[in-house]
Parts: structure tokens; sequence; C-alpha cells
């Protein structure tokens, strides 16, 4: 059962994870995986727990101990949960508590990209992806559009970083994701040797609009997705089978990563 732990001092160490340590050592805080990561509202701590993520800790406002906190609490086990009214923990974090609850959760062991792509037919790859705004709604389109798996190169940003988790609505607990070395060459090189056609999302080069009939018929297909702004580099587009388009009309060129992205995984998905 969950220790209720009211908090008299901001300045305790406990409440380091909540307040003062950042998206990097929280990464490298706890042994034996290494960190945590924190979700924040009862939905996103919901969908941890029920994908069997390890809570540590939980931070709430004091109203929601007998509301929606209490069924958490219930499923967490002997964790302390730390407590005190709205404008004390604001105080503690420096903005408001997203729903008035937060969670510590131990960060899983990372996969491999051949286990995550075991079975898939559809997954996005992002290239150089750093806003976690970005991040976080590009899983949760995934999500709902049939993407099996997310991979990610080196530079992109953590997808358990807190904004990400928050603004994916727990997604990003829910898609299988790992990180893919030796992008892109060796990356592109693996993803053929696994069956996939790889999808480059891009406006340079020959590209086929992304309606082509020959896309959405490929048995497995990777939709590749680069960085805000850049886009994909040129050595990838290169790499990839297909250079892609979304058609636009009043002039509009581009549309944001994560737009675009939702946009590809409903009209590629699989049939």
């Amino acid at each position: 059962m969950a220790r209720i732990v009211e908090i008299s001092a901001l300045e305790a160490p406990e409440l380091d994870v909540y307040a003062r340590l950042t998206e990097a050592q929280l990464r490298n805080r706890l042994e034996p995986e290494k960190g945590v990561f924190i979700a924040e509202s009862a939905k996103v701590i919901d969908v941890a727990l029920r994908y069997g993520y390890e809570p540590v800790s939980m931070l709430m406002e004091r109203r929601h101990l007998s509301g929606q906190g209490a069924a958490l609490m219930d499923r967490c086990g002997d964790i302390p949960v730390y407590t005190a009214d709205r404008e004390v923990l604001e105080r503690l974090t420096g903005y408001t508590v997203n729903r008035g609850i937060l969670c510590a959760m131990r960060r899983p062991a990372g996969q491999l990209m051949k286990d995550v792509c075991a079975g898939a037919r559809r997954i996005a790859v992002l290239e150089g992806i750093v806003d976690s705004t970005n991040i976080g709604a590009i899983f949760r389109s995934g999500a709902a559009l049939g993407m099996d798996a997310v991979l990610l190169t080196e530079g992109c940003c953590d997808p358990l970083n807190r904004r990400a988790v928050r603004v994916s609505m727990g997604t990003v607990l829910q898609v299988p994701w790992a990180y893919v070395g030796g992008w892109p060459e060796a990356g592109l090189a693996e993803l053929r040797a696994l069956g996939f056609v790889t999808v480059a999302m891009a406006l340079s080069g020959e590209c086929v609009d992304i309606d082509d009939a020959r896309l959405a018929a490929a048995e497995k297909l990777a939709v590749v997705l680069g960085a805000e702004g850049d886009g994909l580099a040129a050595r990838t587009v290169a790499g990839c089978d297909w250079t892609v388009r979304i058609p636009m009309k009043n002039g509009v060129d581009s549309l944001n990563v994560a737009a675009a992205g939702a946009v590809a995984f409903w009209q590629l998905r699989a049939r």
C-alpha cells in the first residue's frame, strides 16, 4: 500500500526528481535501469501501469488522494506518495502540476531495432527530430494510424522526455521504439534486410505523390521523417527507395513534421 508523505521541506532530496534534475540526470538516476522518467496526469500514469512500467514515487495535490489518485495508488504498491496543496507544489516544481498528479517511473531497458521491427508492417523512422512536442505528437498519430514501431536516430529527442510523454498522451509507452545505429547507410541497409521498402518524406529529387498506389501496396513500409526546418539529409533521401511528397495548395511548400507524419501514416497505412 502506498505511503502518504506530507511535504514539509521543498529542499528534500527525494523531491529532486520532480523539480531539480535535468532530463539527462533523470535518464541516469537509478540502478539498475540507470534512470527514471516522469509520467503526468492520471490518464498517462494509467497507461504506464497497464503496460508494465514500474512506479518509484508519486507527487500529487492533496485533493486527489481521495479522488482520481486513489485508484492509482492502489495499483502502485509500497511507494511514497508526496502530497501538499497546489500552491506548495507550484513552488516546488515552478509550474502547475499537470492535472495534479506526477509519477516517477523506472526507465525500461532499451530495445533492439530488429526486435521492435519483428512482425511490423509499417514503421516510422525519425531522423534528427529534436523537438519534444513533435516527438510526442508523432508517437500519438503513429499509434492512432497504424504504425507498428518507431525508430529514432541518435540525434532525436528522448521519447521519454517529460513533455514528449505528456504530448503523446502516453502512446510512447505503447508503441515499441528503438534507436537505429549507423544512420543512414547501415540503418537503411538493415531495414532492407528486414524486408522494408523505405520512403523518404521530402521535396528534393524525383518525388512521387503520397497517394501513389505502389506505396500502399508494399507489404512492409518504413516512413522516414526528417528534422524540423532542414528536413532529411541528402544522403538519406538518396538512400531511400522512394521520395514522396504530399501535394499542397495555396503556395504552401511543407507541413510541420508531426502534421506531415500524420498524413503519411494515414495514407500509407497497411490495408
